[in-house]
């Protein structure tokens, strides 16, 4: 069976963590985009911890919202966490979704169409469960050029090791990640009036062990790769990404930019013949 995922996903505290308060931020500018209306119906596909979803919740009087993620643990924890009734949490794959043709008003998906190797059929399936006339959304890290943290890390890493700038690679030409890939997927789906924008964040941390220790708690691919290393090799790592987190300054908070690229669409109204 084909994966739909090729992001390690076993624990939810750890996410949150390594990516969870970054997508919690996103999601205010991404929902401006995206667009909120009372009395809908939603569906917040790879919701991870809920971030998302607990935004959406916050900002309209919604009918119902339905997170769906293929990893349990993720699921598991956006459940321990939620105290609103109008949302459920599901597992699920986003390839093969297990819901109706039109289920919903309005289909969100942040951070994780770049982690679908099948991505193009995970949009058809946003397409398939949206009703006629619903906004179909999305929001992926421009890993490349504009996620400032992961270079420093990815790059840091390519120079010490091969096999690091293979994965380097890897992570900086995944799919719907590259300008204007994720509109070509819009048309593609046949979605009308679709558009295109960049949305962007900062990214706090307090200190060098802030920015560390995500990369120590296996959720993800630079995680995947320092739990790969050998203990010496690890503490290399650490010692020249701290450098280049220093910056030729004492230890302390750091800012970094954030840049998503987002695109939205609408399913198509189809009249009949007259």
């Amino acid at each position: 069976m084909a994966v739909s995922s090729t992001f390690s996903a076993s624990d939810g505290d750890a996410y949150e963590v390594q990516m969870g308060r970054w997508s919690h931020r996103l999601a205010e500018p991404f929902l401006d985009f995206a667009g909120t209306a009372h009395g809908e119906r939603v569906l917040d596909l790879g919701c991870g911890t809920g971030r998302l979803s607990f935004a959406l919740a916050k900002r309209a009087n919604v009918g119902a919202i339905c997170g769906l993620d293929f990893s349990e643990a993720y699921i598991d924890h956006a459940r321990r966490h939620n105290r609103n009734p109008l949302i459920e949490f599901r597992v699920g794959d986003g390839c093969e979704m297990p819901f109706q043709d039109g289920s919903f008003d309005r289909v969100l998906c942040q951070l994780m169409l770049h982690f679908v190797p099948r991505a193009e059929r995970a949009v058809a399936e946003m397409r398939r469960v949206a009703r006629p006339g619903a906004i179909v959304a999305a929001a992926v890290w421009d890993a490349r050029g504009g996620f400032i943290s992961t270079r420093l890390f990815w790059d840091t890493a390519a120079a010490l090791d091969e096999r690091a700038n293979a994965l380097r690679a890897q992570n900086y030409t995944r799919p719907m990640s590259r300008p204007g890939e994720l509109g070509a997927a819009w048309r593609a789906a046949g979605l009308d009036d679709v558009r295109e924008t960049m949305l962007m964040i900062r990214q706090e941390f307090a200190s060098f062990d802030d920015f560390w220790v995500p990369y120590l708690g296996k959720q993800g691919p630079g995680a995947d790769y320092v739990d790969s290393l050998a203990a010496d090799a690890r503490e290399r790592l650490r010692d020249r990404v701290r450098l280049a987190y220093l910056d030729g300054e004492p230890d302390g908070a750091r800012s970094y930019a954030a840049i998503a690229w987002a695109v939205k669409g609408t399913v198509p109204i189809r009249t009949g013949i007259a």
